[in-house]
């Protein structure tokens, strides 16, 4: 089996799997618009491994898994790499899942989610309610390595309540993974402090200690491409996964940043939006779209007033009325 982390340019550059953001139709746009020097990985949002081993539920989260053709044809082309995240709490449910993806599916690793802080998943005792937990998630990655054909890394936390990094590091360090992904925050800390990108140098320096060849990326409060160099160069770390970085600017996987027209925003966002109507129509509810309207309309004059509107819209039909009023409006060419 390659493991393709390995062979990832340093640093490389990933992007987060998000809940109701990392979808096939934003995975493609960003990897048209990004630089393939500093864009490597993708994630799909992350999946349930009880949905996925359940009959009933499947279809309700399997949609998660999706990749459209021309998503697929994009990221061939520019040589980037897509990678499933599952979560859970049941080795033989990951065991079960793991091969199903990688039976029925297409992708080039799986990515355990061992650090969402959100209350209602850590209730189920399952990803970063899983730090220190070490007999339980040494089943469950052994469980997913026996079933996969594929590359499996972690995505994680420094800790639940303080920062243990040295001894959460060190116990991932003793399984065969692919790679790590460390967010510079506790579970606790949730997204409210800043990452302390000191614990993925703490994480680096156990790596080196091992003797192991792991790639450690480190994760949080990463904003351009200069940023993450300079946060590499001082940590260590291989590479850095950019997550809610990608709202304050899509373009971020750059350099230099391009200077972005008005007319460019708004076609991205009608390009965002078409592509996510073309792949989902009924299976998703339109209003997922209106987070990202933040995204491409700032910076500009009438900005404010545009993106109050596509608030108030319902449909793709509606959404381009109010852009091409706009448009017209501000006479943009």
């Amino acid at each position: 089996m390659e493991n393709f982390w390995l062979s990832l340019p340093k640093p490389a550059f990933t992007l987060a799997p998000m809940e109701d953001v990392t979808d096939t139709s934003f995975r493609q746009l960003v990897a048209e618009i990004s630089d393939p020097r500093y864009f490597h990985v993708v994630f799909t949002e992350f999946t349930s491994t009880d949905g996925l081993c359940h009959p009933v539920g499947r279809p309700n989260v399997i949609s998660r898994l999706k990749v459209n053709a021309s998503e697929r044809e994009i990221l061939k082309k520019k040589g980037i790499r897509l990678v499933a995240q599952i979560w859970g709490a049941n080795p033989e449910k990951f065991h079960e899942a793991t091969k199903l993806i990688c039976d029925e599916f297409d992708f080039d690793g799986i990515d355990i989610n061992m650090g969402c802080p959100v209350k209602k998943i850590v209730k189920q005792g399952a990803c970063s309610a899983l730090i220190g937990q070490n007999n339980l998630v040494t089943e469950i990655i052994q469980a997913t390595l026996e079933a996969s054909d594929i590359p499996v890394s972690i995505k994680t936390r420094t800790g639940i309540k303080k920062h243990d990094t040295e001894n959460w590091i060190g116990h991932l360090l003793t399984h065969d993974l692919a790679a790590i992904t460390l967010h510079g925050r506790t579970q606790k800390d949730q997204s409210e402090v800043p990452a302390d990108w000191n614990e993925i140098a703490k994480a680096v320096s156990v790596r080196d200690a091992s003797g192991k060849a792991i790639p450690i990326h480190g994760n949080g409060d990463v904003m351009s491409v200069e940023d993450a160099v300079q946060k590499c160069k001082t940590t260590g770390a291989d590479g850095v996964m950019v997550g809610r970085g990608i709202f304050h600017n899509p373009w971020i996987f750059n350099r230099p940043q391009p200077e972005i027209s008005v007319k460019q925003r708004l076609d991205l966002l009608w390009r965002h939006v078409d592509l996510f109507t073309s792949t989902w129509e009924r299976e998703k509810n339109f209003a997922i779209l209106k987070r990202f309207f933040k995204v491409y309309t700032n910076s500009f004059h009438g900005a404010g007033k545009l993106r109050a509107q596509l608030m108030e819209t319902g449909s793709a039909d509606e959404v381009r009325q109010v852009l091409n009023d706009f448009i017209r409006e501000h006479e943009i060419n």
